[in-house]
């Protein structure tokens, strides 16, 4: 089995799960960990670097550009992978909060427009077009981008030469996944079992999407009474 198909076979089973592990603790699950159970993770990248570590970055890209699972920088903004059902579930739990824009940072929703113009782009393409390039716009952009990936509202498919170094390829999930973002309304009950026992067997994955849920609830039901502005809402 290749590495990619026994990857995409850790997702499907695991549900969620991040590339690499936090302080190496075995909980939230990641690829690293399913991969390597026995090795503890270095970050490192100099000439004496665990090559496995570099193996899995690029197997991350490889995953995301596959469309065989979903990618989104969604676990405490830290790269994370869904299986297919479990990310549908996901939007259904998300869409049943509330309104997924609600409270969104304009400089979000014009990026979210420019994706669904076209997708997938470049995020330093992204960043252009919005007038957020260089230093001076770094946080504003990270910013923009956390709403949009908490909320899962896009995806990353993978990655662009795009200079010196590649930029991550992101889509609007609506475009990306069409099928899954229509249906919203009607996740199937095998996906929302699925769902629930990842979230039964990650105490951490369960408070993340708890997390998301409010911040839904919270923006919607303050746009409703006519609230605070999208630069008050705390994502």
């Amino acid at each position: 089995m290749g590495k990619l198909t026994r990857a995409t076979s850790i997702v499907d089973r695991l549900g969620i799960c991040l590339v690499y592990p936090i302080d190496n603790a075995r909980e939230p699950t990641s690829l690293w960990s399913e991969l390597y159970p026995r090795s503890k993770m270095e970050w490192s990248w100099d000439a004496d670097a665990d090559p496995r570590v570099a193996e899995v970055w690029h197997l991350r890209e490889q995953l995301a550009r596959s469309s065989d699972v979903a990618y989104a920088k969604w676990f405490r903004g830290r790269a994370t992978f869904f299986s297919l059902p479990v990310f549908h579930a996901l939007l259904g739990r998300l869409a049943g909060a509330g309104d997924v824009l609600a409270g969104l940072p304009h400089e979000s929703v014009e990026l979210l427009e420019r994706l669904r113009e076209l997708s997938p782009r470049s995020t330093k393409e992204l960043r252009a077009e919005v007038g957020l390039r260089g230093k001076p716009f770094e946080s504003l952009f990270a910013h923009a981008m956390k709403a949009l990936w908490t909320r899962l509202l896009i995806v990353g498919t993978g990655e662009v030469p795009d200079g010196a170094f590649p930029s991550l390829a992101v889509a609007a999930t609506e475009m990306m996944f069409e099928d899954a973002w229509n249906a919203r309304a009607r996740v199937p009950r095998a996906a929302e079992a699925e769902l629930a026992k990842v979230l039964a067997r990650s105490k951490a994955f369960a408070r993340e999407v708890a997390k998301s849920e409010k911040a839904v609830r919270e923006a919607t039901a303050a746009t409703r009474r006519g609230g605070p502005d999208d630069d008050d809402e705390q994502l």
